[in-house]
């Protein structure tokens, strides 16, 4: 798979997310995928992500930065959202945030494998101190 093959895929992925096309989201993500180090599968993944959609109603991935380097991907995510309630262990409660993600990807048969997030929660952080 080239660089710009997997860099299709991957911004496809992104597009599927953004639909919430969950019926969809096994043609991106590996029936063994892993995230964080944690085994989810195919189903586990998608809970995580309709939960983080629940959580979050006005969730968007916007794809900041993109690294295509076969097999891996790595992507500076962009999110400008209104969390419910908590968000990662705070008091968020409605509030409109801006905060990144930085996520790698391992992709095997063209899917998704491996998953390694961190999000900036020091933005969030400051942004609800400073209201």
């Amino acid at each position: 798979m080239t660089k710009s093959e997997l860099s299709n895929i991957y911004q496809d992925y992104i597009a599927c997310l953004n639909r919430q096309d969950w019926p969809s989201l096994g043609r991106f993500v590996h029936e063994d995928v892993k995230h964080n180090g944690k085994q989810l599968g195919v189903t586990g993944y998608r809970r995580m992500l309709e939960r983080d959609f629940s959580e979050i109603p006005d969730l968007a991935f916007n794809v900041e930065l993109l690294v295509s380097d076969p097999p891996h991907i790595a992507s500076r995510l962009h999110f400008d959202c209104t969390p419910k309630e908590r968000f990662l262990d705070l008091d968020v409660h409605g509030r409109r945030v801006s905060f990144a993600e930085n996520v790698f990807y391992e992709f095997r048969d063209e899917k998704i494998v491996q998953v390694w997030s961190v999000i900036d929660k020091a933005a969030i952080e400051a942004q609800l101190q400073a209201t």
